[in-house]
């Protein structure tokens, strides 16, 4: 079977598909990824086919930090990205049996469409619409008494196609295709619908009346790192009897992020605790000195190989690390800054595994040092933890994605016959 996998993003969106079309090509598939250029090397040490995106994802984030209009900017980005993915994926689409996108390839599934092509539209979060569980994206997943999850969803809709609907039918009306009316309920009615989030982790709708199905996050164990540099994470860990916490932010950015690790710290000091920052693409905490307390993780090593060993972890809610602490079965907690962290940050919180979420700059100090100690010592967060955990590594994403893609593969066989 001919396999092309597309997705765009940080670390947490590109390394699970980095894995999948590793396995997919270990299995005999024929499969190319296209991805942003800044994981070149990566899937060059995954021996795969690749196809680069023209569009900077990095240059985007920094474009809009210095303009003021930054939603002006996101926007021209956004559209442009889209009449690209149609000039420039079309074509090869044509040539491939199943094309797999993430939610955020607005294009895909009009491409997938024009081609003629079964598409398998991914996400690490429950972006369908429905009447139980609000839309991720916004910053208040809870249940709420007056606007209920159907409305907010409409909501979202009416933004999604304000964004992005205009592109999608200029594209696909120079194709001779039927413009769309609803964007987001298109998107999600077209596709085969596969949820790359543990079912004991995020949450689903009964009612969903789309082709959907679910078999958890897609973990990357396998990524290169600096042998010399893990021994020395583990060297201070181990170091003396103090627990450790991480924190991280991974590739987000805010402004607030080197005074938050410094007050980590002071905390940290002030309690015993040691406190590794993995700075992450905004380079945080990197203005702080190392010492016995202190340790800066300044590049990439597999979570998988760090978070067993800490006490707890503070992070921004990523659908990936949020997925890593929990299968290392430690207490976490979320300062939620963009999407879906908000939702991630309440599941946490929801299923007793960490405090209730908060933003990093609604924290002040003394907050922020009741919240760590109720991290690092409350025994229900490691209790409820501890079984997430054993769920989690139960469970295997990559396995159970490639079985549902052979099922997909058999039921687009038969439709032909």
């Amino acid at each position: 079977m001919r396999i092309l996998l597309v997705t765009r993003g940080s670390q947490g969106d590109i390394y699970p598909y980095l894995s999948i079309a590793a396995e997919l090509k270990k299995q005999g598939h024929e499969v190319m990824i296209s991805l942003p250029r800044l994981f070149e090397e990566l899937a060059k040490s995954f021996e795969l086919n690749y196809l680069l995106q023209d569009d900077d994802i990095n240059a985007m984030m920094d474009g809009a930090a210095r303009t003021n209009n930054k939603t002006g900017h996101l926007l021209k980005w956004m559209r442009r990205v889209i009449d690209i993915q149609f000039e420039l994926l079309t074509p090869i689409v044509e040539q491939y049996d199943l094309l797999i996108a993430s939610n955020t390839e607005f294009a895909a599934t009009s491409i997938a469409e024009y081609c003629g092509k079964p598409v398998i539209r991914t996400a690490f979060a429950p972006f369908i619409p429905g009447n139980k569980i609000p839309p991720p994206i916004m910053p208040f997943p809870k249940p709420h008494p007056v606007f209920k999850p159907a409305f907010l969803w409409k909501l979202l809709n009416k933004g999604t196609n304000f964004t992005v609907k205009k592109t999608i039918n200029k594209n696909r009306l120079q194709r001779g295709m039927q413009p769309v009316k609803n964007f987001g309920l298109h998107a999600v009615q077209t596709s085969y619908n596969f949820l790359l989030f543990s079912r004991h982790l995020g949450s689903t709708d009964s009612d969903w009346n789309v082709k959907w199905d679910i078999g958890g996050y897609c973990f990357n164990d396998l990524l290169e790192y600096d042998k010399e540099d893990h021994k020395q994470i583990l060297k201070f860990i181990r170091q003396d009897n103090r627990p450790t916490l991480f924190f991280t932010i991974g590739s987000c950015n805010d402004k607030r992020r080197n005074q938050f690790c410094e007050w980590l710290l002071h905390i940290c000091k002030t309690k015993g605790y040691k406190l590794i920052v993995g700075s992450g693409w905004s380079k945080t905490g990197t203005h702080l000195q190392e010492n016995d307390t202190l340790f800066l993780l300044t590049r990439p090593i597999p979570h998988s190989l760090i978070f067993p060993h800490c006490a707890a972890a503070i992070h921004h809610g990523g659908c990936g690390t949020t997925h890593s602490v929990a299968r290392a079965g430690i207490p976490q907690f979320i300062v939620p800054l963009i999407l879906d962290q908000h939702y991630w940050g309440y599941r946490t919180h929801q299923l007793g595994v960490g405090p209730e979420s908060i933003k990093m700059t609604r924290i002040n100090p003394s907050q922020l040092e009741k919240i760590v100690v109720d991290l690092m010592s409350n025994e229900s967060y490691k209790t409820h933890a501890e079984e997430l955990g054993k769920k989690i590594k139960s469970e295997n994403g990559l396995h159970n994605f490639c079985r549902y893609i052979e099922k997909i593969e058999s039921k687009e066989q038969e439709v032909k016959k």
